[in-house]
């Protein structure tokens, strides 16, 4: 239970939330203001969304037969990430503004233990992502050989690591007993933790941006030698098309992403002057907004994908017409079969009206 005590000399594992704000100097309102009315709303919003898209990309993945692969399983398992970063920041929604102080020290790093998660498991899954299509491509193939467990595999290594790095502050790296360094942005967090969390992501973004450049270049160099090849122009356009679909996800995943990990860096470097209060709340929701982003990628790029979109979407609004269809044999009126008898007795040529369909009419005449 948070009290206004020490529980031992130098450590405050026992004081309020309340208590670490202020000594980091990020205010937190005890009533609600125009300004978070208006975070709550949009931010609740766009995780809705985020969570209907992501879904969507899942059922695509799962009905449709030509994503049974293994690049298409890590794609679902990025969609995965991207759903559950949405559940996490829909959790945030409801845990902050003026019901931040409300919060006990291990509901807060819940809240950010989720948050850090979901960013995990996303780099984790473009890396594999990354390495999958570096193995694939210099064979110039469109899909890997990977076996349906070794996907599992690293699936499950994903979410371990993941959930691991989102544990790391409750399970130690925090400023309970160093006040001197804690965080401005995360007032429990130590900044080193942010120093080493930031730096590690931003290090793996550029290993991948390396590693895709390296693939553009082959592919660029490999296709002038196939391009004589019909049967090899088309393989090079598909491996191509989704190369481009990939590079996208990954393009946007760093734009969005990069601003809040450097804004991070500088704050766990303890740079004052960098005003990062500022920015922070601008930078949340782009980070968020990433989530939204891929959904969108997929169905500009992929028809395949777009279509099973439309087959998802409308499958309620076919169900329901084929129930009244249906219901239409059944449950006729007796005055509606004496009309339809009657309109069907002239139908038998004595007045020129064909009993054949003029679309018929061609296949009959044989």
């Amino acid at each position: 239970m948070d009290t206004d005590t020490d529980d031992k000399v130098g450590c405050y594992h026992n004081r309020s939330l309340r208590f670490f704000y202020e000594k980091s100097s990020k205010n937190i309102s005890d009533h609600w203001r125009n300004r978070d009315y208006v975070i709550v709303t949009l931010g609740m919003a766009v995780c809705f969304i985020v969570i209907f898209s992501n879904l969507l990309v899942i059922g695509a993945i799962l009905k449709n037969r030509r994503f049974h692969f293994p690049i298409y399983y890590l794609l679902g398992n990025l969609a995965v990430a991207d759903l559950f970063s949405g559940v996490s920041y829909l959790h945030l929604m409801f845990h902050t503004g003026p019901w931040t102080i409300k919060l006990t020290k291990q509901r807060w790093f819940v809240r950010q233990g989720l948050i850090d998660t979901s960013l995990t498991a996303s780099v984790l899954n473009l890396l594999a992502v990354a390495v999958e299509r570096h193995q694939t491509i210099f064979n110039m193939q469109l899909h890997s050989k990977m076996s349906a467990r070794r996907v599992s595999v690293i699936i499950v290594f994903i979410w371990l690591v993941a959930i691991l790095m989102g544990l790391v502050p409750t399970m130690g790296w925090h400023c309970l007993c160093d006040l001197d360094n804690c965080s401005t942005m995360a007032p429990l967090y130590s900044r080193s933790y942010l120093v080493f969390w930031a730096v590690l992501n931003l290090l793996t973004f550029s290993i991948m941006v390396a590693v895709y450049t390296r693939i553009f270049v082959y592919v660029r160099h490999k296709s002038r030698q196939m391009s004589q090849h019909t049967s090899g122009a088309r393989l090079r356009e598909t491996v191509l098309s989704l190369m481009k679909t990939v590079s996208m996800i990954l393009g946007c995943f760093v734009l969005c992403w990069t601003p809040g990990l450097v804004i991070l860096l500088l704050d766990g470097l303890g740079c004052d002057s960098c005003q990062v209060l500022k920015y922070e709340k601008y930078f949340l929701v782009l980070a968020e907004c990433n989530s939204l982003v891929n959904p969108v990628i997929y169905s500009f790029r992929d028809r395949d994908m777009r279509r099973t979109f439309k087959e998802i979407l409308c499958f309620l609004c076919r169900r329901r017409k084929d129930r009244q269809g249906s219901s239409g044999v059944h449950f006729n009126t007796v005055e509606h079969e004496n009309f339809k008898s009657r309109v069907a007795e002239p139908m038998d040529g004595s007045n020129g009206t064909p009993l054949i369909r003029s679309e018929d009419a061609g296949t009959s005449e044989t």
